[in-house]
């Protein structure tokens, strides 16, 4: 048995030399191929660098042509290149955005480097591929990817040198030839239409003015508007208003929003037109507030007494941005409008008082006419911008043209009331927090009888200090609205009194007239 335990042993001894053996073979083969790798690269960088600094750059550009167009002849992928600038670098390629925005989605879940961007018209971080980072989308089963790449910008022009374009920043989309038809003609526009949505909700919404034609600037994007962010908190929950008419007003909202295939089907330009009309504080401005907040649009307050044509507001009515609201406040005040239509002989018998002399002092800078309003808001003009809401606003409807406010123009006549009970339960819930109380039944039966706006309901409710809480609160409400309703009464009581006066006076003229009348009449009679 010994012999064979010896034998055994050498036998496994030589098996453990072989096998030492051959990890030391390929231990060396391993690092010969990541030396070889290295050299490789190495030489590969010395290379490209040495041809970067020997070779002209406009020798570089047609060399790299003719080597892309040698990859093409080889190669069954397609590329398409998407700049983040135009050629001459001087404006932003909104495709570029768009396809970034698209991008961002996919980068967050797959990219493995990505880039944060504080974007100027973006209320948030913005994600997006590193340079020289690659993502994978797949689209209808097909599998594409897209690139981010830059690359030194070697126009030297002083209009480049002063933007700071000294990159030049693009997307690549690669994909195989034989799906061609399907990118170029539905992907792409996918990825477009995706894209900019993803930044409509994404962007920081404004609140627009606009500037005096003196101080437009032909070079200066933007220049006809001035604008700031736009936080209005006013929501529709928060809106003192009966609730079926919220609801009434969301749903058309909401369908106008989405209507953009019935719009071009029917054949009106994608707009809808809003009349706001009611006393003063009873939630005008808050109502359009809302409406920008719940639609997420910009707001365009358009202010005519500063424009100086027609010629103007149609520049200005151009240049407005698609999902917005452009709002005229005060209609029936920004311009002479109510006037224009009217006959000789009306004009002869208007007798303007002082107040009237100034406000017309006041719109004298501006030549808008009706016709010109008319033809901004509801003409050939007027399908130039999609998604546009037109909001008007006044206390005084009946001095209103009524070609402004006729349905087709304005579709929609909103009359913005006094505050009634359900009004009042709202505000009650945003400033004090209740949904009942022991006064309501009392509240209720005045709000229903005293004509009290809802800005005059809401400072009422307002607590002025720490110490006052919900029962000190709603009596002050209720001793207002007592206030109102007895001043309302002696009001009554006066136009009465100065009716009853007025008809006393009329019948004692009546009287004294005929009085009069009868004798000339004796008179008449007595002569020969």
């Amino acid at each position: 048995m010994r012999p064979k335990t010896e034998q055994s042993l050498k036998r496994n001894r030589k098996q453990r030399e072989l096998r030492g053996t051959q990890v030391n073979t390929k231990m060396l083969q391993t690092g010969s191929v990541w030396g070889f790798t290295g050299s490789t690269m190495t030489s590969l960088m010395f290379f490209w660098a040495m041809y970067k600094q020997i070779f002209p750059y406009h020798l570089q550009v047609h060399i790299e042509k003719y080597v892309y167009k040698l990859m093409g002849w080889v190669s069954s992928s397609v590329h398409i290149k998407f700049n983040e600038y135009s050629r001459e670098g001087l404006e932003k390629s909104e495709a570029y955005d768009s396809i970034r925005n698209y991008l961002s989605t996919k980068s967050t879940a797959l990219g493995n480097r990505l880039k944060a961007n504080e974007s100027k018209n973006s209320k948030s971080l913005v994600l997006s591929l590193d340079d020289h980072e690659t993502v994978e989308d797949v689209f209808q089963g097909v599998k594409v990817k897209w690139s981010s790449s830059v690359r030194e910008n070697h126009n030297r022009s002083s209009t480049n040198r002063d933007k700071g374009f000294g990159e030049r920043r693009y997307l690549t989309l690669s994909f195989h030839s034989r799906h061609r038809d399907m990118i170029t003609k539905t992907y792409l526009d996918h990825v477009l239409r995706e894209g900019k949505e993803i930044g409509l909700k994404k962007r920081e919404r404004k609140l627009y003015t606009n500037n005096s034609s003196h101080d437009w600037s032909s070079w200066r994007s933007g220049s006809k508007w001035s604008n700031v962010s736009f936080d209005h908190p006013a929501t529709f929950e928060s809106l003192a208003m009966d609730p079926e008419k919220k609801e009434e007003i969301k749903k058309d909202l909401i369908k106008f929003s989405k209507g953009k295939d019935y719009y071009k089907k029917v054949g009106k330009p994608w707009k809808r037109g809003y009349l706001l009309f009611g006393p003063p504080g009873t939630g005008k401005s808050t109502m359009i507030s809302a409406m920008a907040n719940f639609l997420g649009y910009d707001v365009y307050d358009l202010e005519l007494t500063t424009v100086a044509d027609n010629a103007e507001l149609k520049k200005l009515m151009l240049d407005i941005k698609g999902k917005s609201i452009v709002v005229i406040e005060d209609i029936d005040c920004s311009l002479d409008l109510t006037g224009q239509r009217k006959k000789k002989k009306e004009e002869d018998e208007d007798e303007e008082d002082e107040e009237e002399k100034k406000e017309a002092e006041k719109k004298k800078y501006s030549k808008v006419t009706l016709s010109g309003l008319l033809n901004a808001i509801d003409g050939l003009w007027s399908a130039c911008s999609g998604e546009k809401i037109i909001v008007f606003t006044t206390n005084y409807l009946d001095k209103l043209d009524p070609a402004l406010i006729r349905r087709g123009r304005m579709d929609n006549h909103i009359e913005m009331s006094y505050c009634r009970f359900e009004a009042f339960k709202v505000l009650a819930k945003n400033y004090l927090e209740i949904e009942s109380h022991d006064l309501y039944g009392e509240i209720k039966r005045l709000v229903e009888e005293v004509d009290m706006s809802p800005a005059d309901v809401a400072e009422n409710l307002m607590p002025k200090s720490e110490e006052e809480d919900v029962e000190i609160c709603l009596k002050r409400l209720l001793m207002s609205l007592e206030e109102e309703k007895e001043k309302a009464r002696k009001m009554a009581e006066e136009e009465e009194k100065k009716k009853a006066e007025k008809e006393a006076w009329k019948k004692k003229k009546r009287a004294e007239n005929a009085e009069k009348k009868k004798a000339k009449e004796e008179v008449k009679k007595l002569k020969p």
